[in-house]
C-alpha cells in the first residue's frame, strides 16, 4: 500500500495508496502516517534523574542545570519585575498590538467555555448539586528552542484566568543571549496578562520545580538578603516541550495534573479534487517548519489534486526560511499523501489519524467538518488555516497530538476546575431510599454501609 515518489528537488513526499481496501479502525490507525515509537528509555532515565535532583538540592541543582543546557550563570530564576516591565516597553507595537487582539479573542471564547453550576432534585428535600471550583495554583510551560512562542502564554494563561485560578506562574528557558532571562517578547506577552511570577527555568526541571515546589534556600544559599524565596508547587501543569518536558509530564502526573503529554506538532488536510494545491501545501509547511518531526499529512480522493500538491510543496519548501527543517519533516515517515476511493473513506482516515489540527478543504466543508469525531481542532474551508488557530481566531492551540484527539481535548477552562458534587438529603429522602441502600449494600456484601443509614432511624 506505500510506495516513494519524489523528484531530486522536492521533499520526498511519500503516497500511502488504501484505494480499494476495506480496512477497519485499527488498520487504519497502523496504516496512516506516523513516527515509528523509538525506546525512550534513555531521556527516561535522565528525566528521573533531574527530577531526583531538583527535589533533592533544590535551587543549587536549577543553578547548575541553568549552566550546563543554557549556558547561564544564575542564583535564583525569578525574574525580577523590572525585567518584566522593561521588556512590555520594548517591545514592538505591532506585536502588542497582535498580542492583544489574540487575548481579546481568546479571553471571549474562554469566558464562554465556563461551565455553570447544576442541581437537580431528585425527591422532596433532596438535591444534588455539582460546583465548578478553581485549583489553587497553576504552573505554566512556555517552550523556547527552535522558535519563540508568546503565542502560547496567550493560550495558558488566558483560559486559567477565565477559569477563576488565584496563583499562576510561568516558567521559560533562560536565555544566555538575553542575560540569563526568558526571551523579551515571552516576558511583555506576561505582563500583558498581569502575570508577575516568572521563572527563567527550562526543560524537565521546570515541570519538576512546579510539581514539587522548591522549598525556601538550601544550606549554604543566599542571594545577599537571606534565604532564596522558595516556589510554591502548582496543582496543575501545562504547556508544550520537547521529549524530556513531556516525559517530566508524564513523570509527575498523580503528583499535579497535567494537560497532556504532547508530541511534535502534525496537520492533516482532507481535500476534494477542488481544492486549491497552492493552499494546501502552504499549510502542510507551515505546521513542517516548527520541527522536523513535525507530522503534515494530505487524505484525499484525487490523485491529480496530490500530484499538483507534491509540486507545490517543491516550490514553496525551496522558498521559506526554514527549508531543511521543512523538507525533513515532509520527507520523514509521519508525513505524505493517503490515498482513499471517496469522501467517505477519508473522513474515516481522518478519525483514525485524529490529527492535532485537521483542515476541511472539500466542497461542503462545514457539512463535512461536522462529522469529524477526533480531531484537536478542526478548520473549516479556504479562509481557516490552521494559522489562525495558532494566533488569534480564539481558540486554543495546545492541542492533544499523537492520535490522542481520540480520547482527549486541547487546553481549555476546565483543564483548571475541578467538579466537585455536594449532596444534600432531609430525614425523610434519606427515609425514602434507605431500603434501596440496605438491599445494595448486603446485595455487595458491605452490610455496614446499610447500618449507616439505618442508625439514623433507631428508635423512630
Amino acid at each position: 500500500m506505500t510506495s516513494a515518489a519524489s523528484t531530486p528537488a522536492s521533499p520526498a513526499f511519500r503516497t500511502i495508496d488504501l484505494r480499494g481496501h476495506a480496512l477497519g479502525p485499527a488498520e487504519l490507525r497502523a496504516a496512516v502516517p506516523r513516527l515509528t515509537a523509538g525506546d525512550g528509555t534513555g531521556v527516561e532515565q535522565a528525566v528521573r534523574g533531574i527530577i531526583a535532583d531538583v527535589r533533592a538540592r533544590g535551587f543549587a541543582a536549577l543553578s547548575e542545570l541553568a549552566t550546563k543546557f543554557d549556558g547561564v550563570e544564575q542564583r535564583h530564576p525569578r525574574v525580577p519585575a523590572e525585567a518584566i516591565s522593561a521588556a512590555l516597553d520594548t517591545l514592538d507595537p505591532a506585536v502588542r498590538a497582535a498580542l492583544e487582539e489574540s487575548i481579546a479573542r481568546a479571553r471571549a471564547f474562554a469566558a464562554a467555555q465556563v461551565p455553570a453550576d447544576v442541581t437537580v432534585h431528585p425527591a422532596d428535600g433532596a438535591s444534588v448539586t455539582q460546583r465548578w471550583v478553581p485549583v489553587r495554583r497553576v504552573g505554566l510551560y512556555v517552550p523556547g528552542g527552535l522558535a519563540v512562542y508568546p503565542s502560547s502564554v496567550v493560550m495558558n494563561v488566558v483560559p486559567a484566568q477565565a477559569a477563576g485560578v488565584g496563583s499562576i506562574a510561568l516558567a521559560s528557558p533562560p536565555q544566555k543571549e538575553n542575560g540569563g532571562l526568558p526571551h523579551p517578547t515571552i516576558l511583555a506577552a506576561a505582563a500583558l496578562l498581569g502575570i508577575d511570577e516568572v521563572y527563567a527555568i527550562g526543560g524537565a526541571q521546570a515541570i519538576v520545580s512546579f510539581a514539587y515546589g522548591i522549598p525556601a534556600g538550601t544550606e549554604g544559599e543566599h542571594d545577599g538578603g537571606g534565604a532564596l524565596a522558595a516556589i510554591e508547587p502548582a496543582d496543575v501543569v501545562t504547556g508544550p516541550g520537547n521529549i524530556f518536558v513531556a516525559t517530566a509530564k508524564r513523570l509527575v502526573k498523580g503528583v499535579v495534573g497535567i494537560d497532556a503529554e504532547a508530541g511534535p506538532t502534525e496537520i492533516a488536510v482532507l481535500a476534494d479534487a477542488g481544492a486549491r494545491p497552492e493552499l494546501v501545501a502552504a499549510d502542510l509547511i507551515s505546521q513542517a517548519e516548527h520541527d522536523p518531526r513535525a507530522g503534515s499529512v494530505l487524505v484525499t480522493d484525487s490523485p491529480q489534486l496530490a500530484e499538483r500538491v507534491r509540486e507545490q510543496l517543491a516550490v514553496l519548501a525551496e522558498r521559506t526560511k526554514h527549508r531543511d527543517r521543512v523538507v525533513e519533516a515532509l520527507s520523514g515517515e509521519q508525513s505524505g499523501v493517503v490515498l482513499v476511493d471517496d469522501l467517505a473513506a477519508g473522513i474515516a482516515v481522518c478519525d483514525a489519524y485524529a490529527a492535532e489540527h485537521l483542515e476541511i478543504m472539500t466542497a461542503d466543508a462545514p457539512a463535512v467538518a461536522a462529522r469529524i469525531r477526533n480531531a484537536g481542532a478542526v478548520f473549516v474551508g479556504d479562509y481557516s488555516p490552521v494559522s489562525l488557530g495558532d494566533y488569534c481566531a480564539g481558540s486554543n492551540h495546545v492541542l492533544p497530538t499523537s492520535g490522542t484527539a481520540a480520547f482527549s481535548s486541547g487546553l481549555n477552562v476546565t483543564t483548571f476546575l475541578r467538579a466537585i458534587q455536594v449532596v444534600d438529603y432531609s430525614e425523610a429522602a434519606l427515609r425514602g431510599v434507605s431500603a434501596h441502600i440496605r438491599s445494595l449494600s448486603d446485595a455487595e456484601d458491605l452490610p455496614a454501609h446499610g447500618d449507616a443509614v439505618d442508625a439514623r432511624f433507631a428508635g423512630a
